[in-house]
């Protein structure tokens, strides 16, 4: 498989530009990629289709966007790059899993016809479950059962803020609760500005910022490089 799981998609840079690089390492001379557009909500799909195709027409990737097409099984079992894109990831997984399309993008990923790259909430659908996204529950998915592209659970826009004179409860203890209660499932905060990227059984972490480790009460940092699987 070979996959590429970026937290965000913005930086003042514009937009997916910090990643340009590693889109064109991954599509590996595909020039045509099928769009995921649903996890826009405030943002029409139209737009967010037409936002993609200016970010990969200078690295030389025509996009089609899934929501645009007749028979979207059919786009979706013939595509050899699927890109999905950010926003609220119970939407997503909800329009995804109304029109059938889980098992045949999983498949096709799987069994290599087809690579993957998705941010945000595109990075939350490739892990085993959404349970670990940042976004309010705006819709039923249905379930939360997602990809399972990779054994661990992704948080996007992992960042720890602590204010001080305040108490509230910070990203660290949310990802406490879930670990507390799937001690078993590790889970990667992923910050701003970084991604994983997946080939075979190898992980390796890119960026300029140290991701997170939870895994049961244990947590610990990673920096660029081979991403081992925490045991």
């Amino acid at each position: 498989m070979d996959l590429l799981l970026l937290s965000n998609s913005t930086s003042d840079d514009g937009y997916l530009v910090h990643a340009a690089s590693a889109i064109t390492e991954l599509a590996d001379g595909r020039t045509r990629a099928l769009f995921v557009p649903y996890a826009g909500v405030t943002r029409d799909w139209d737009s967010y289709a037409e936002q993609v195709r200016e970010a990969f027409a200078p690295i030389g990737i025509a996009v089609d966007s899934l929501h645009q097409q007749a028979d979207p099984v059919a786009a979706a079992n013939a595509a050899t790059l699927f890109v999905v894109g950010g926003g609220n990831t119970f939407r997503l997984l909800q329009v995804l899993r109304q029109q059938g399309l889980l098992d045949v993008i999983a498949g096709r990923v799987r069994s290599g016809d087809a690579r993957y790259i998705g941010w945000s909430a595109g990075s939350n659908l490739a892990t085993p479950t959404i349970r670990t996204t940042n976004d309010m529950p705006v819709v039923d998915p249905g379930g939360f059962d997602a990809l399972n592209l990779v054994p661990f659970q992704i948080n996007p826009h992992y960042y720890n803020l602590e204010i001080e004179g305040f108490r509230g409860e910070t990203r660290d203890q949310r990802l406490a609760e879930f670990t507390t209660l799937s001690p078993d499932t590790p889970v990667l905060g992923l910050p701003e500005g970084d991604w994983v990227r997946v080939s075979g059984n190898r992980y390796t972490l890119h960026g300029e910022h140290a991701a997170r480790w939870f895994l049961g009460a244990r947590t610990w940092d990673v920096t660029a490089g081979p991403l081992a699987q925490p045991a």
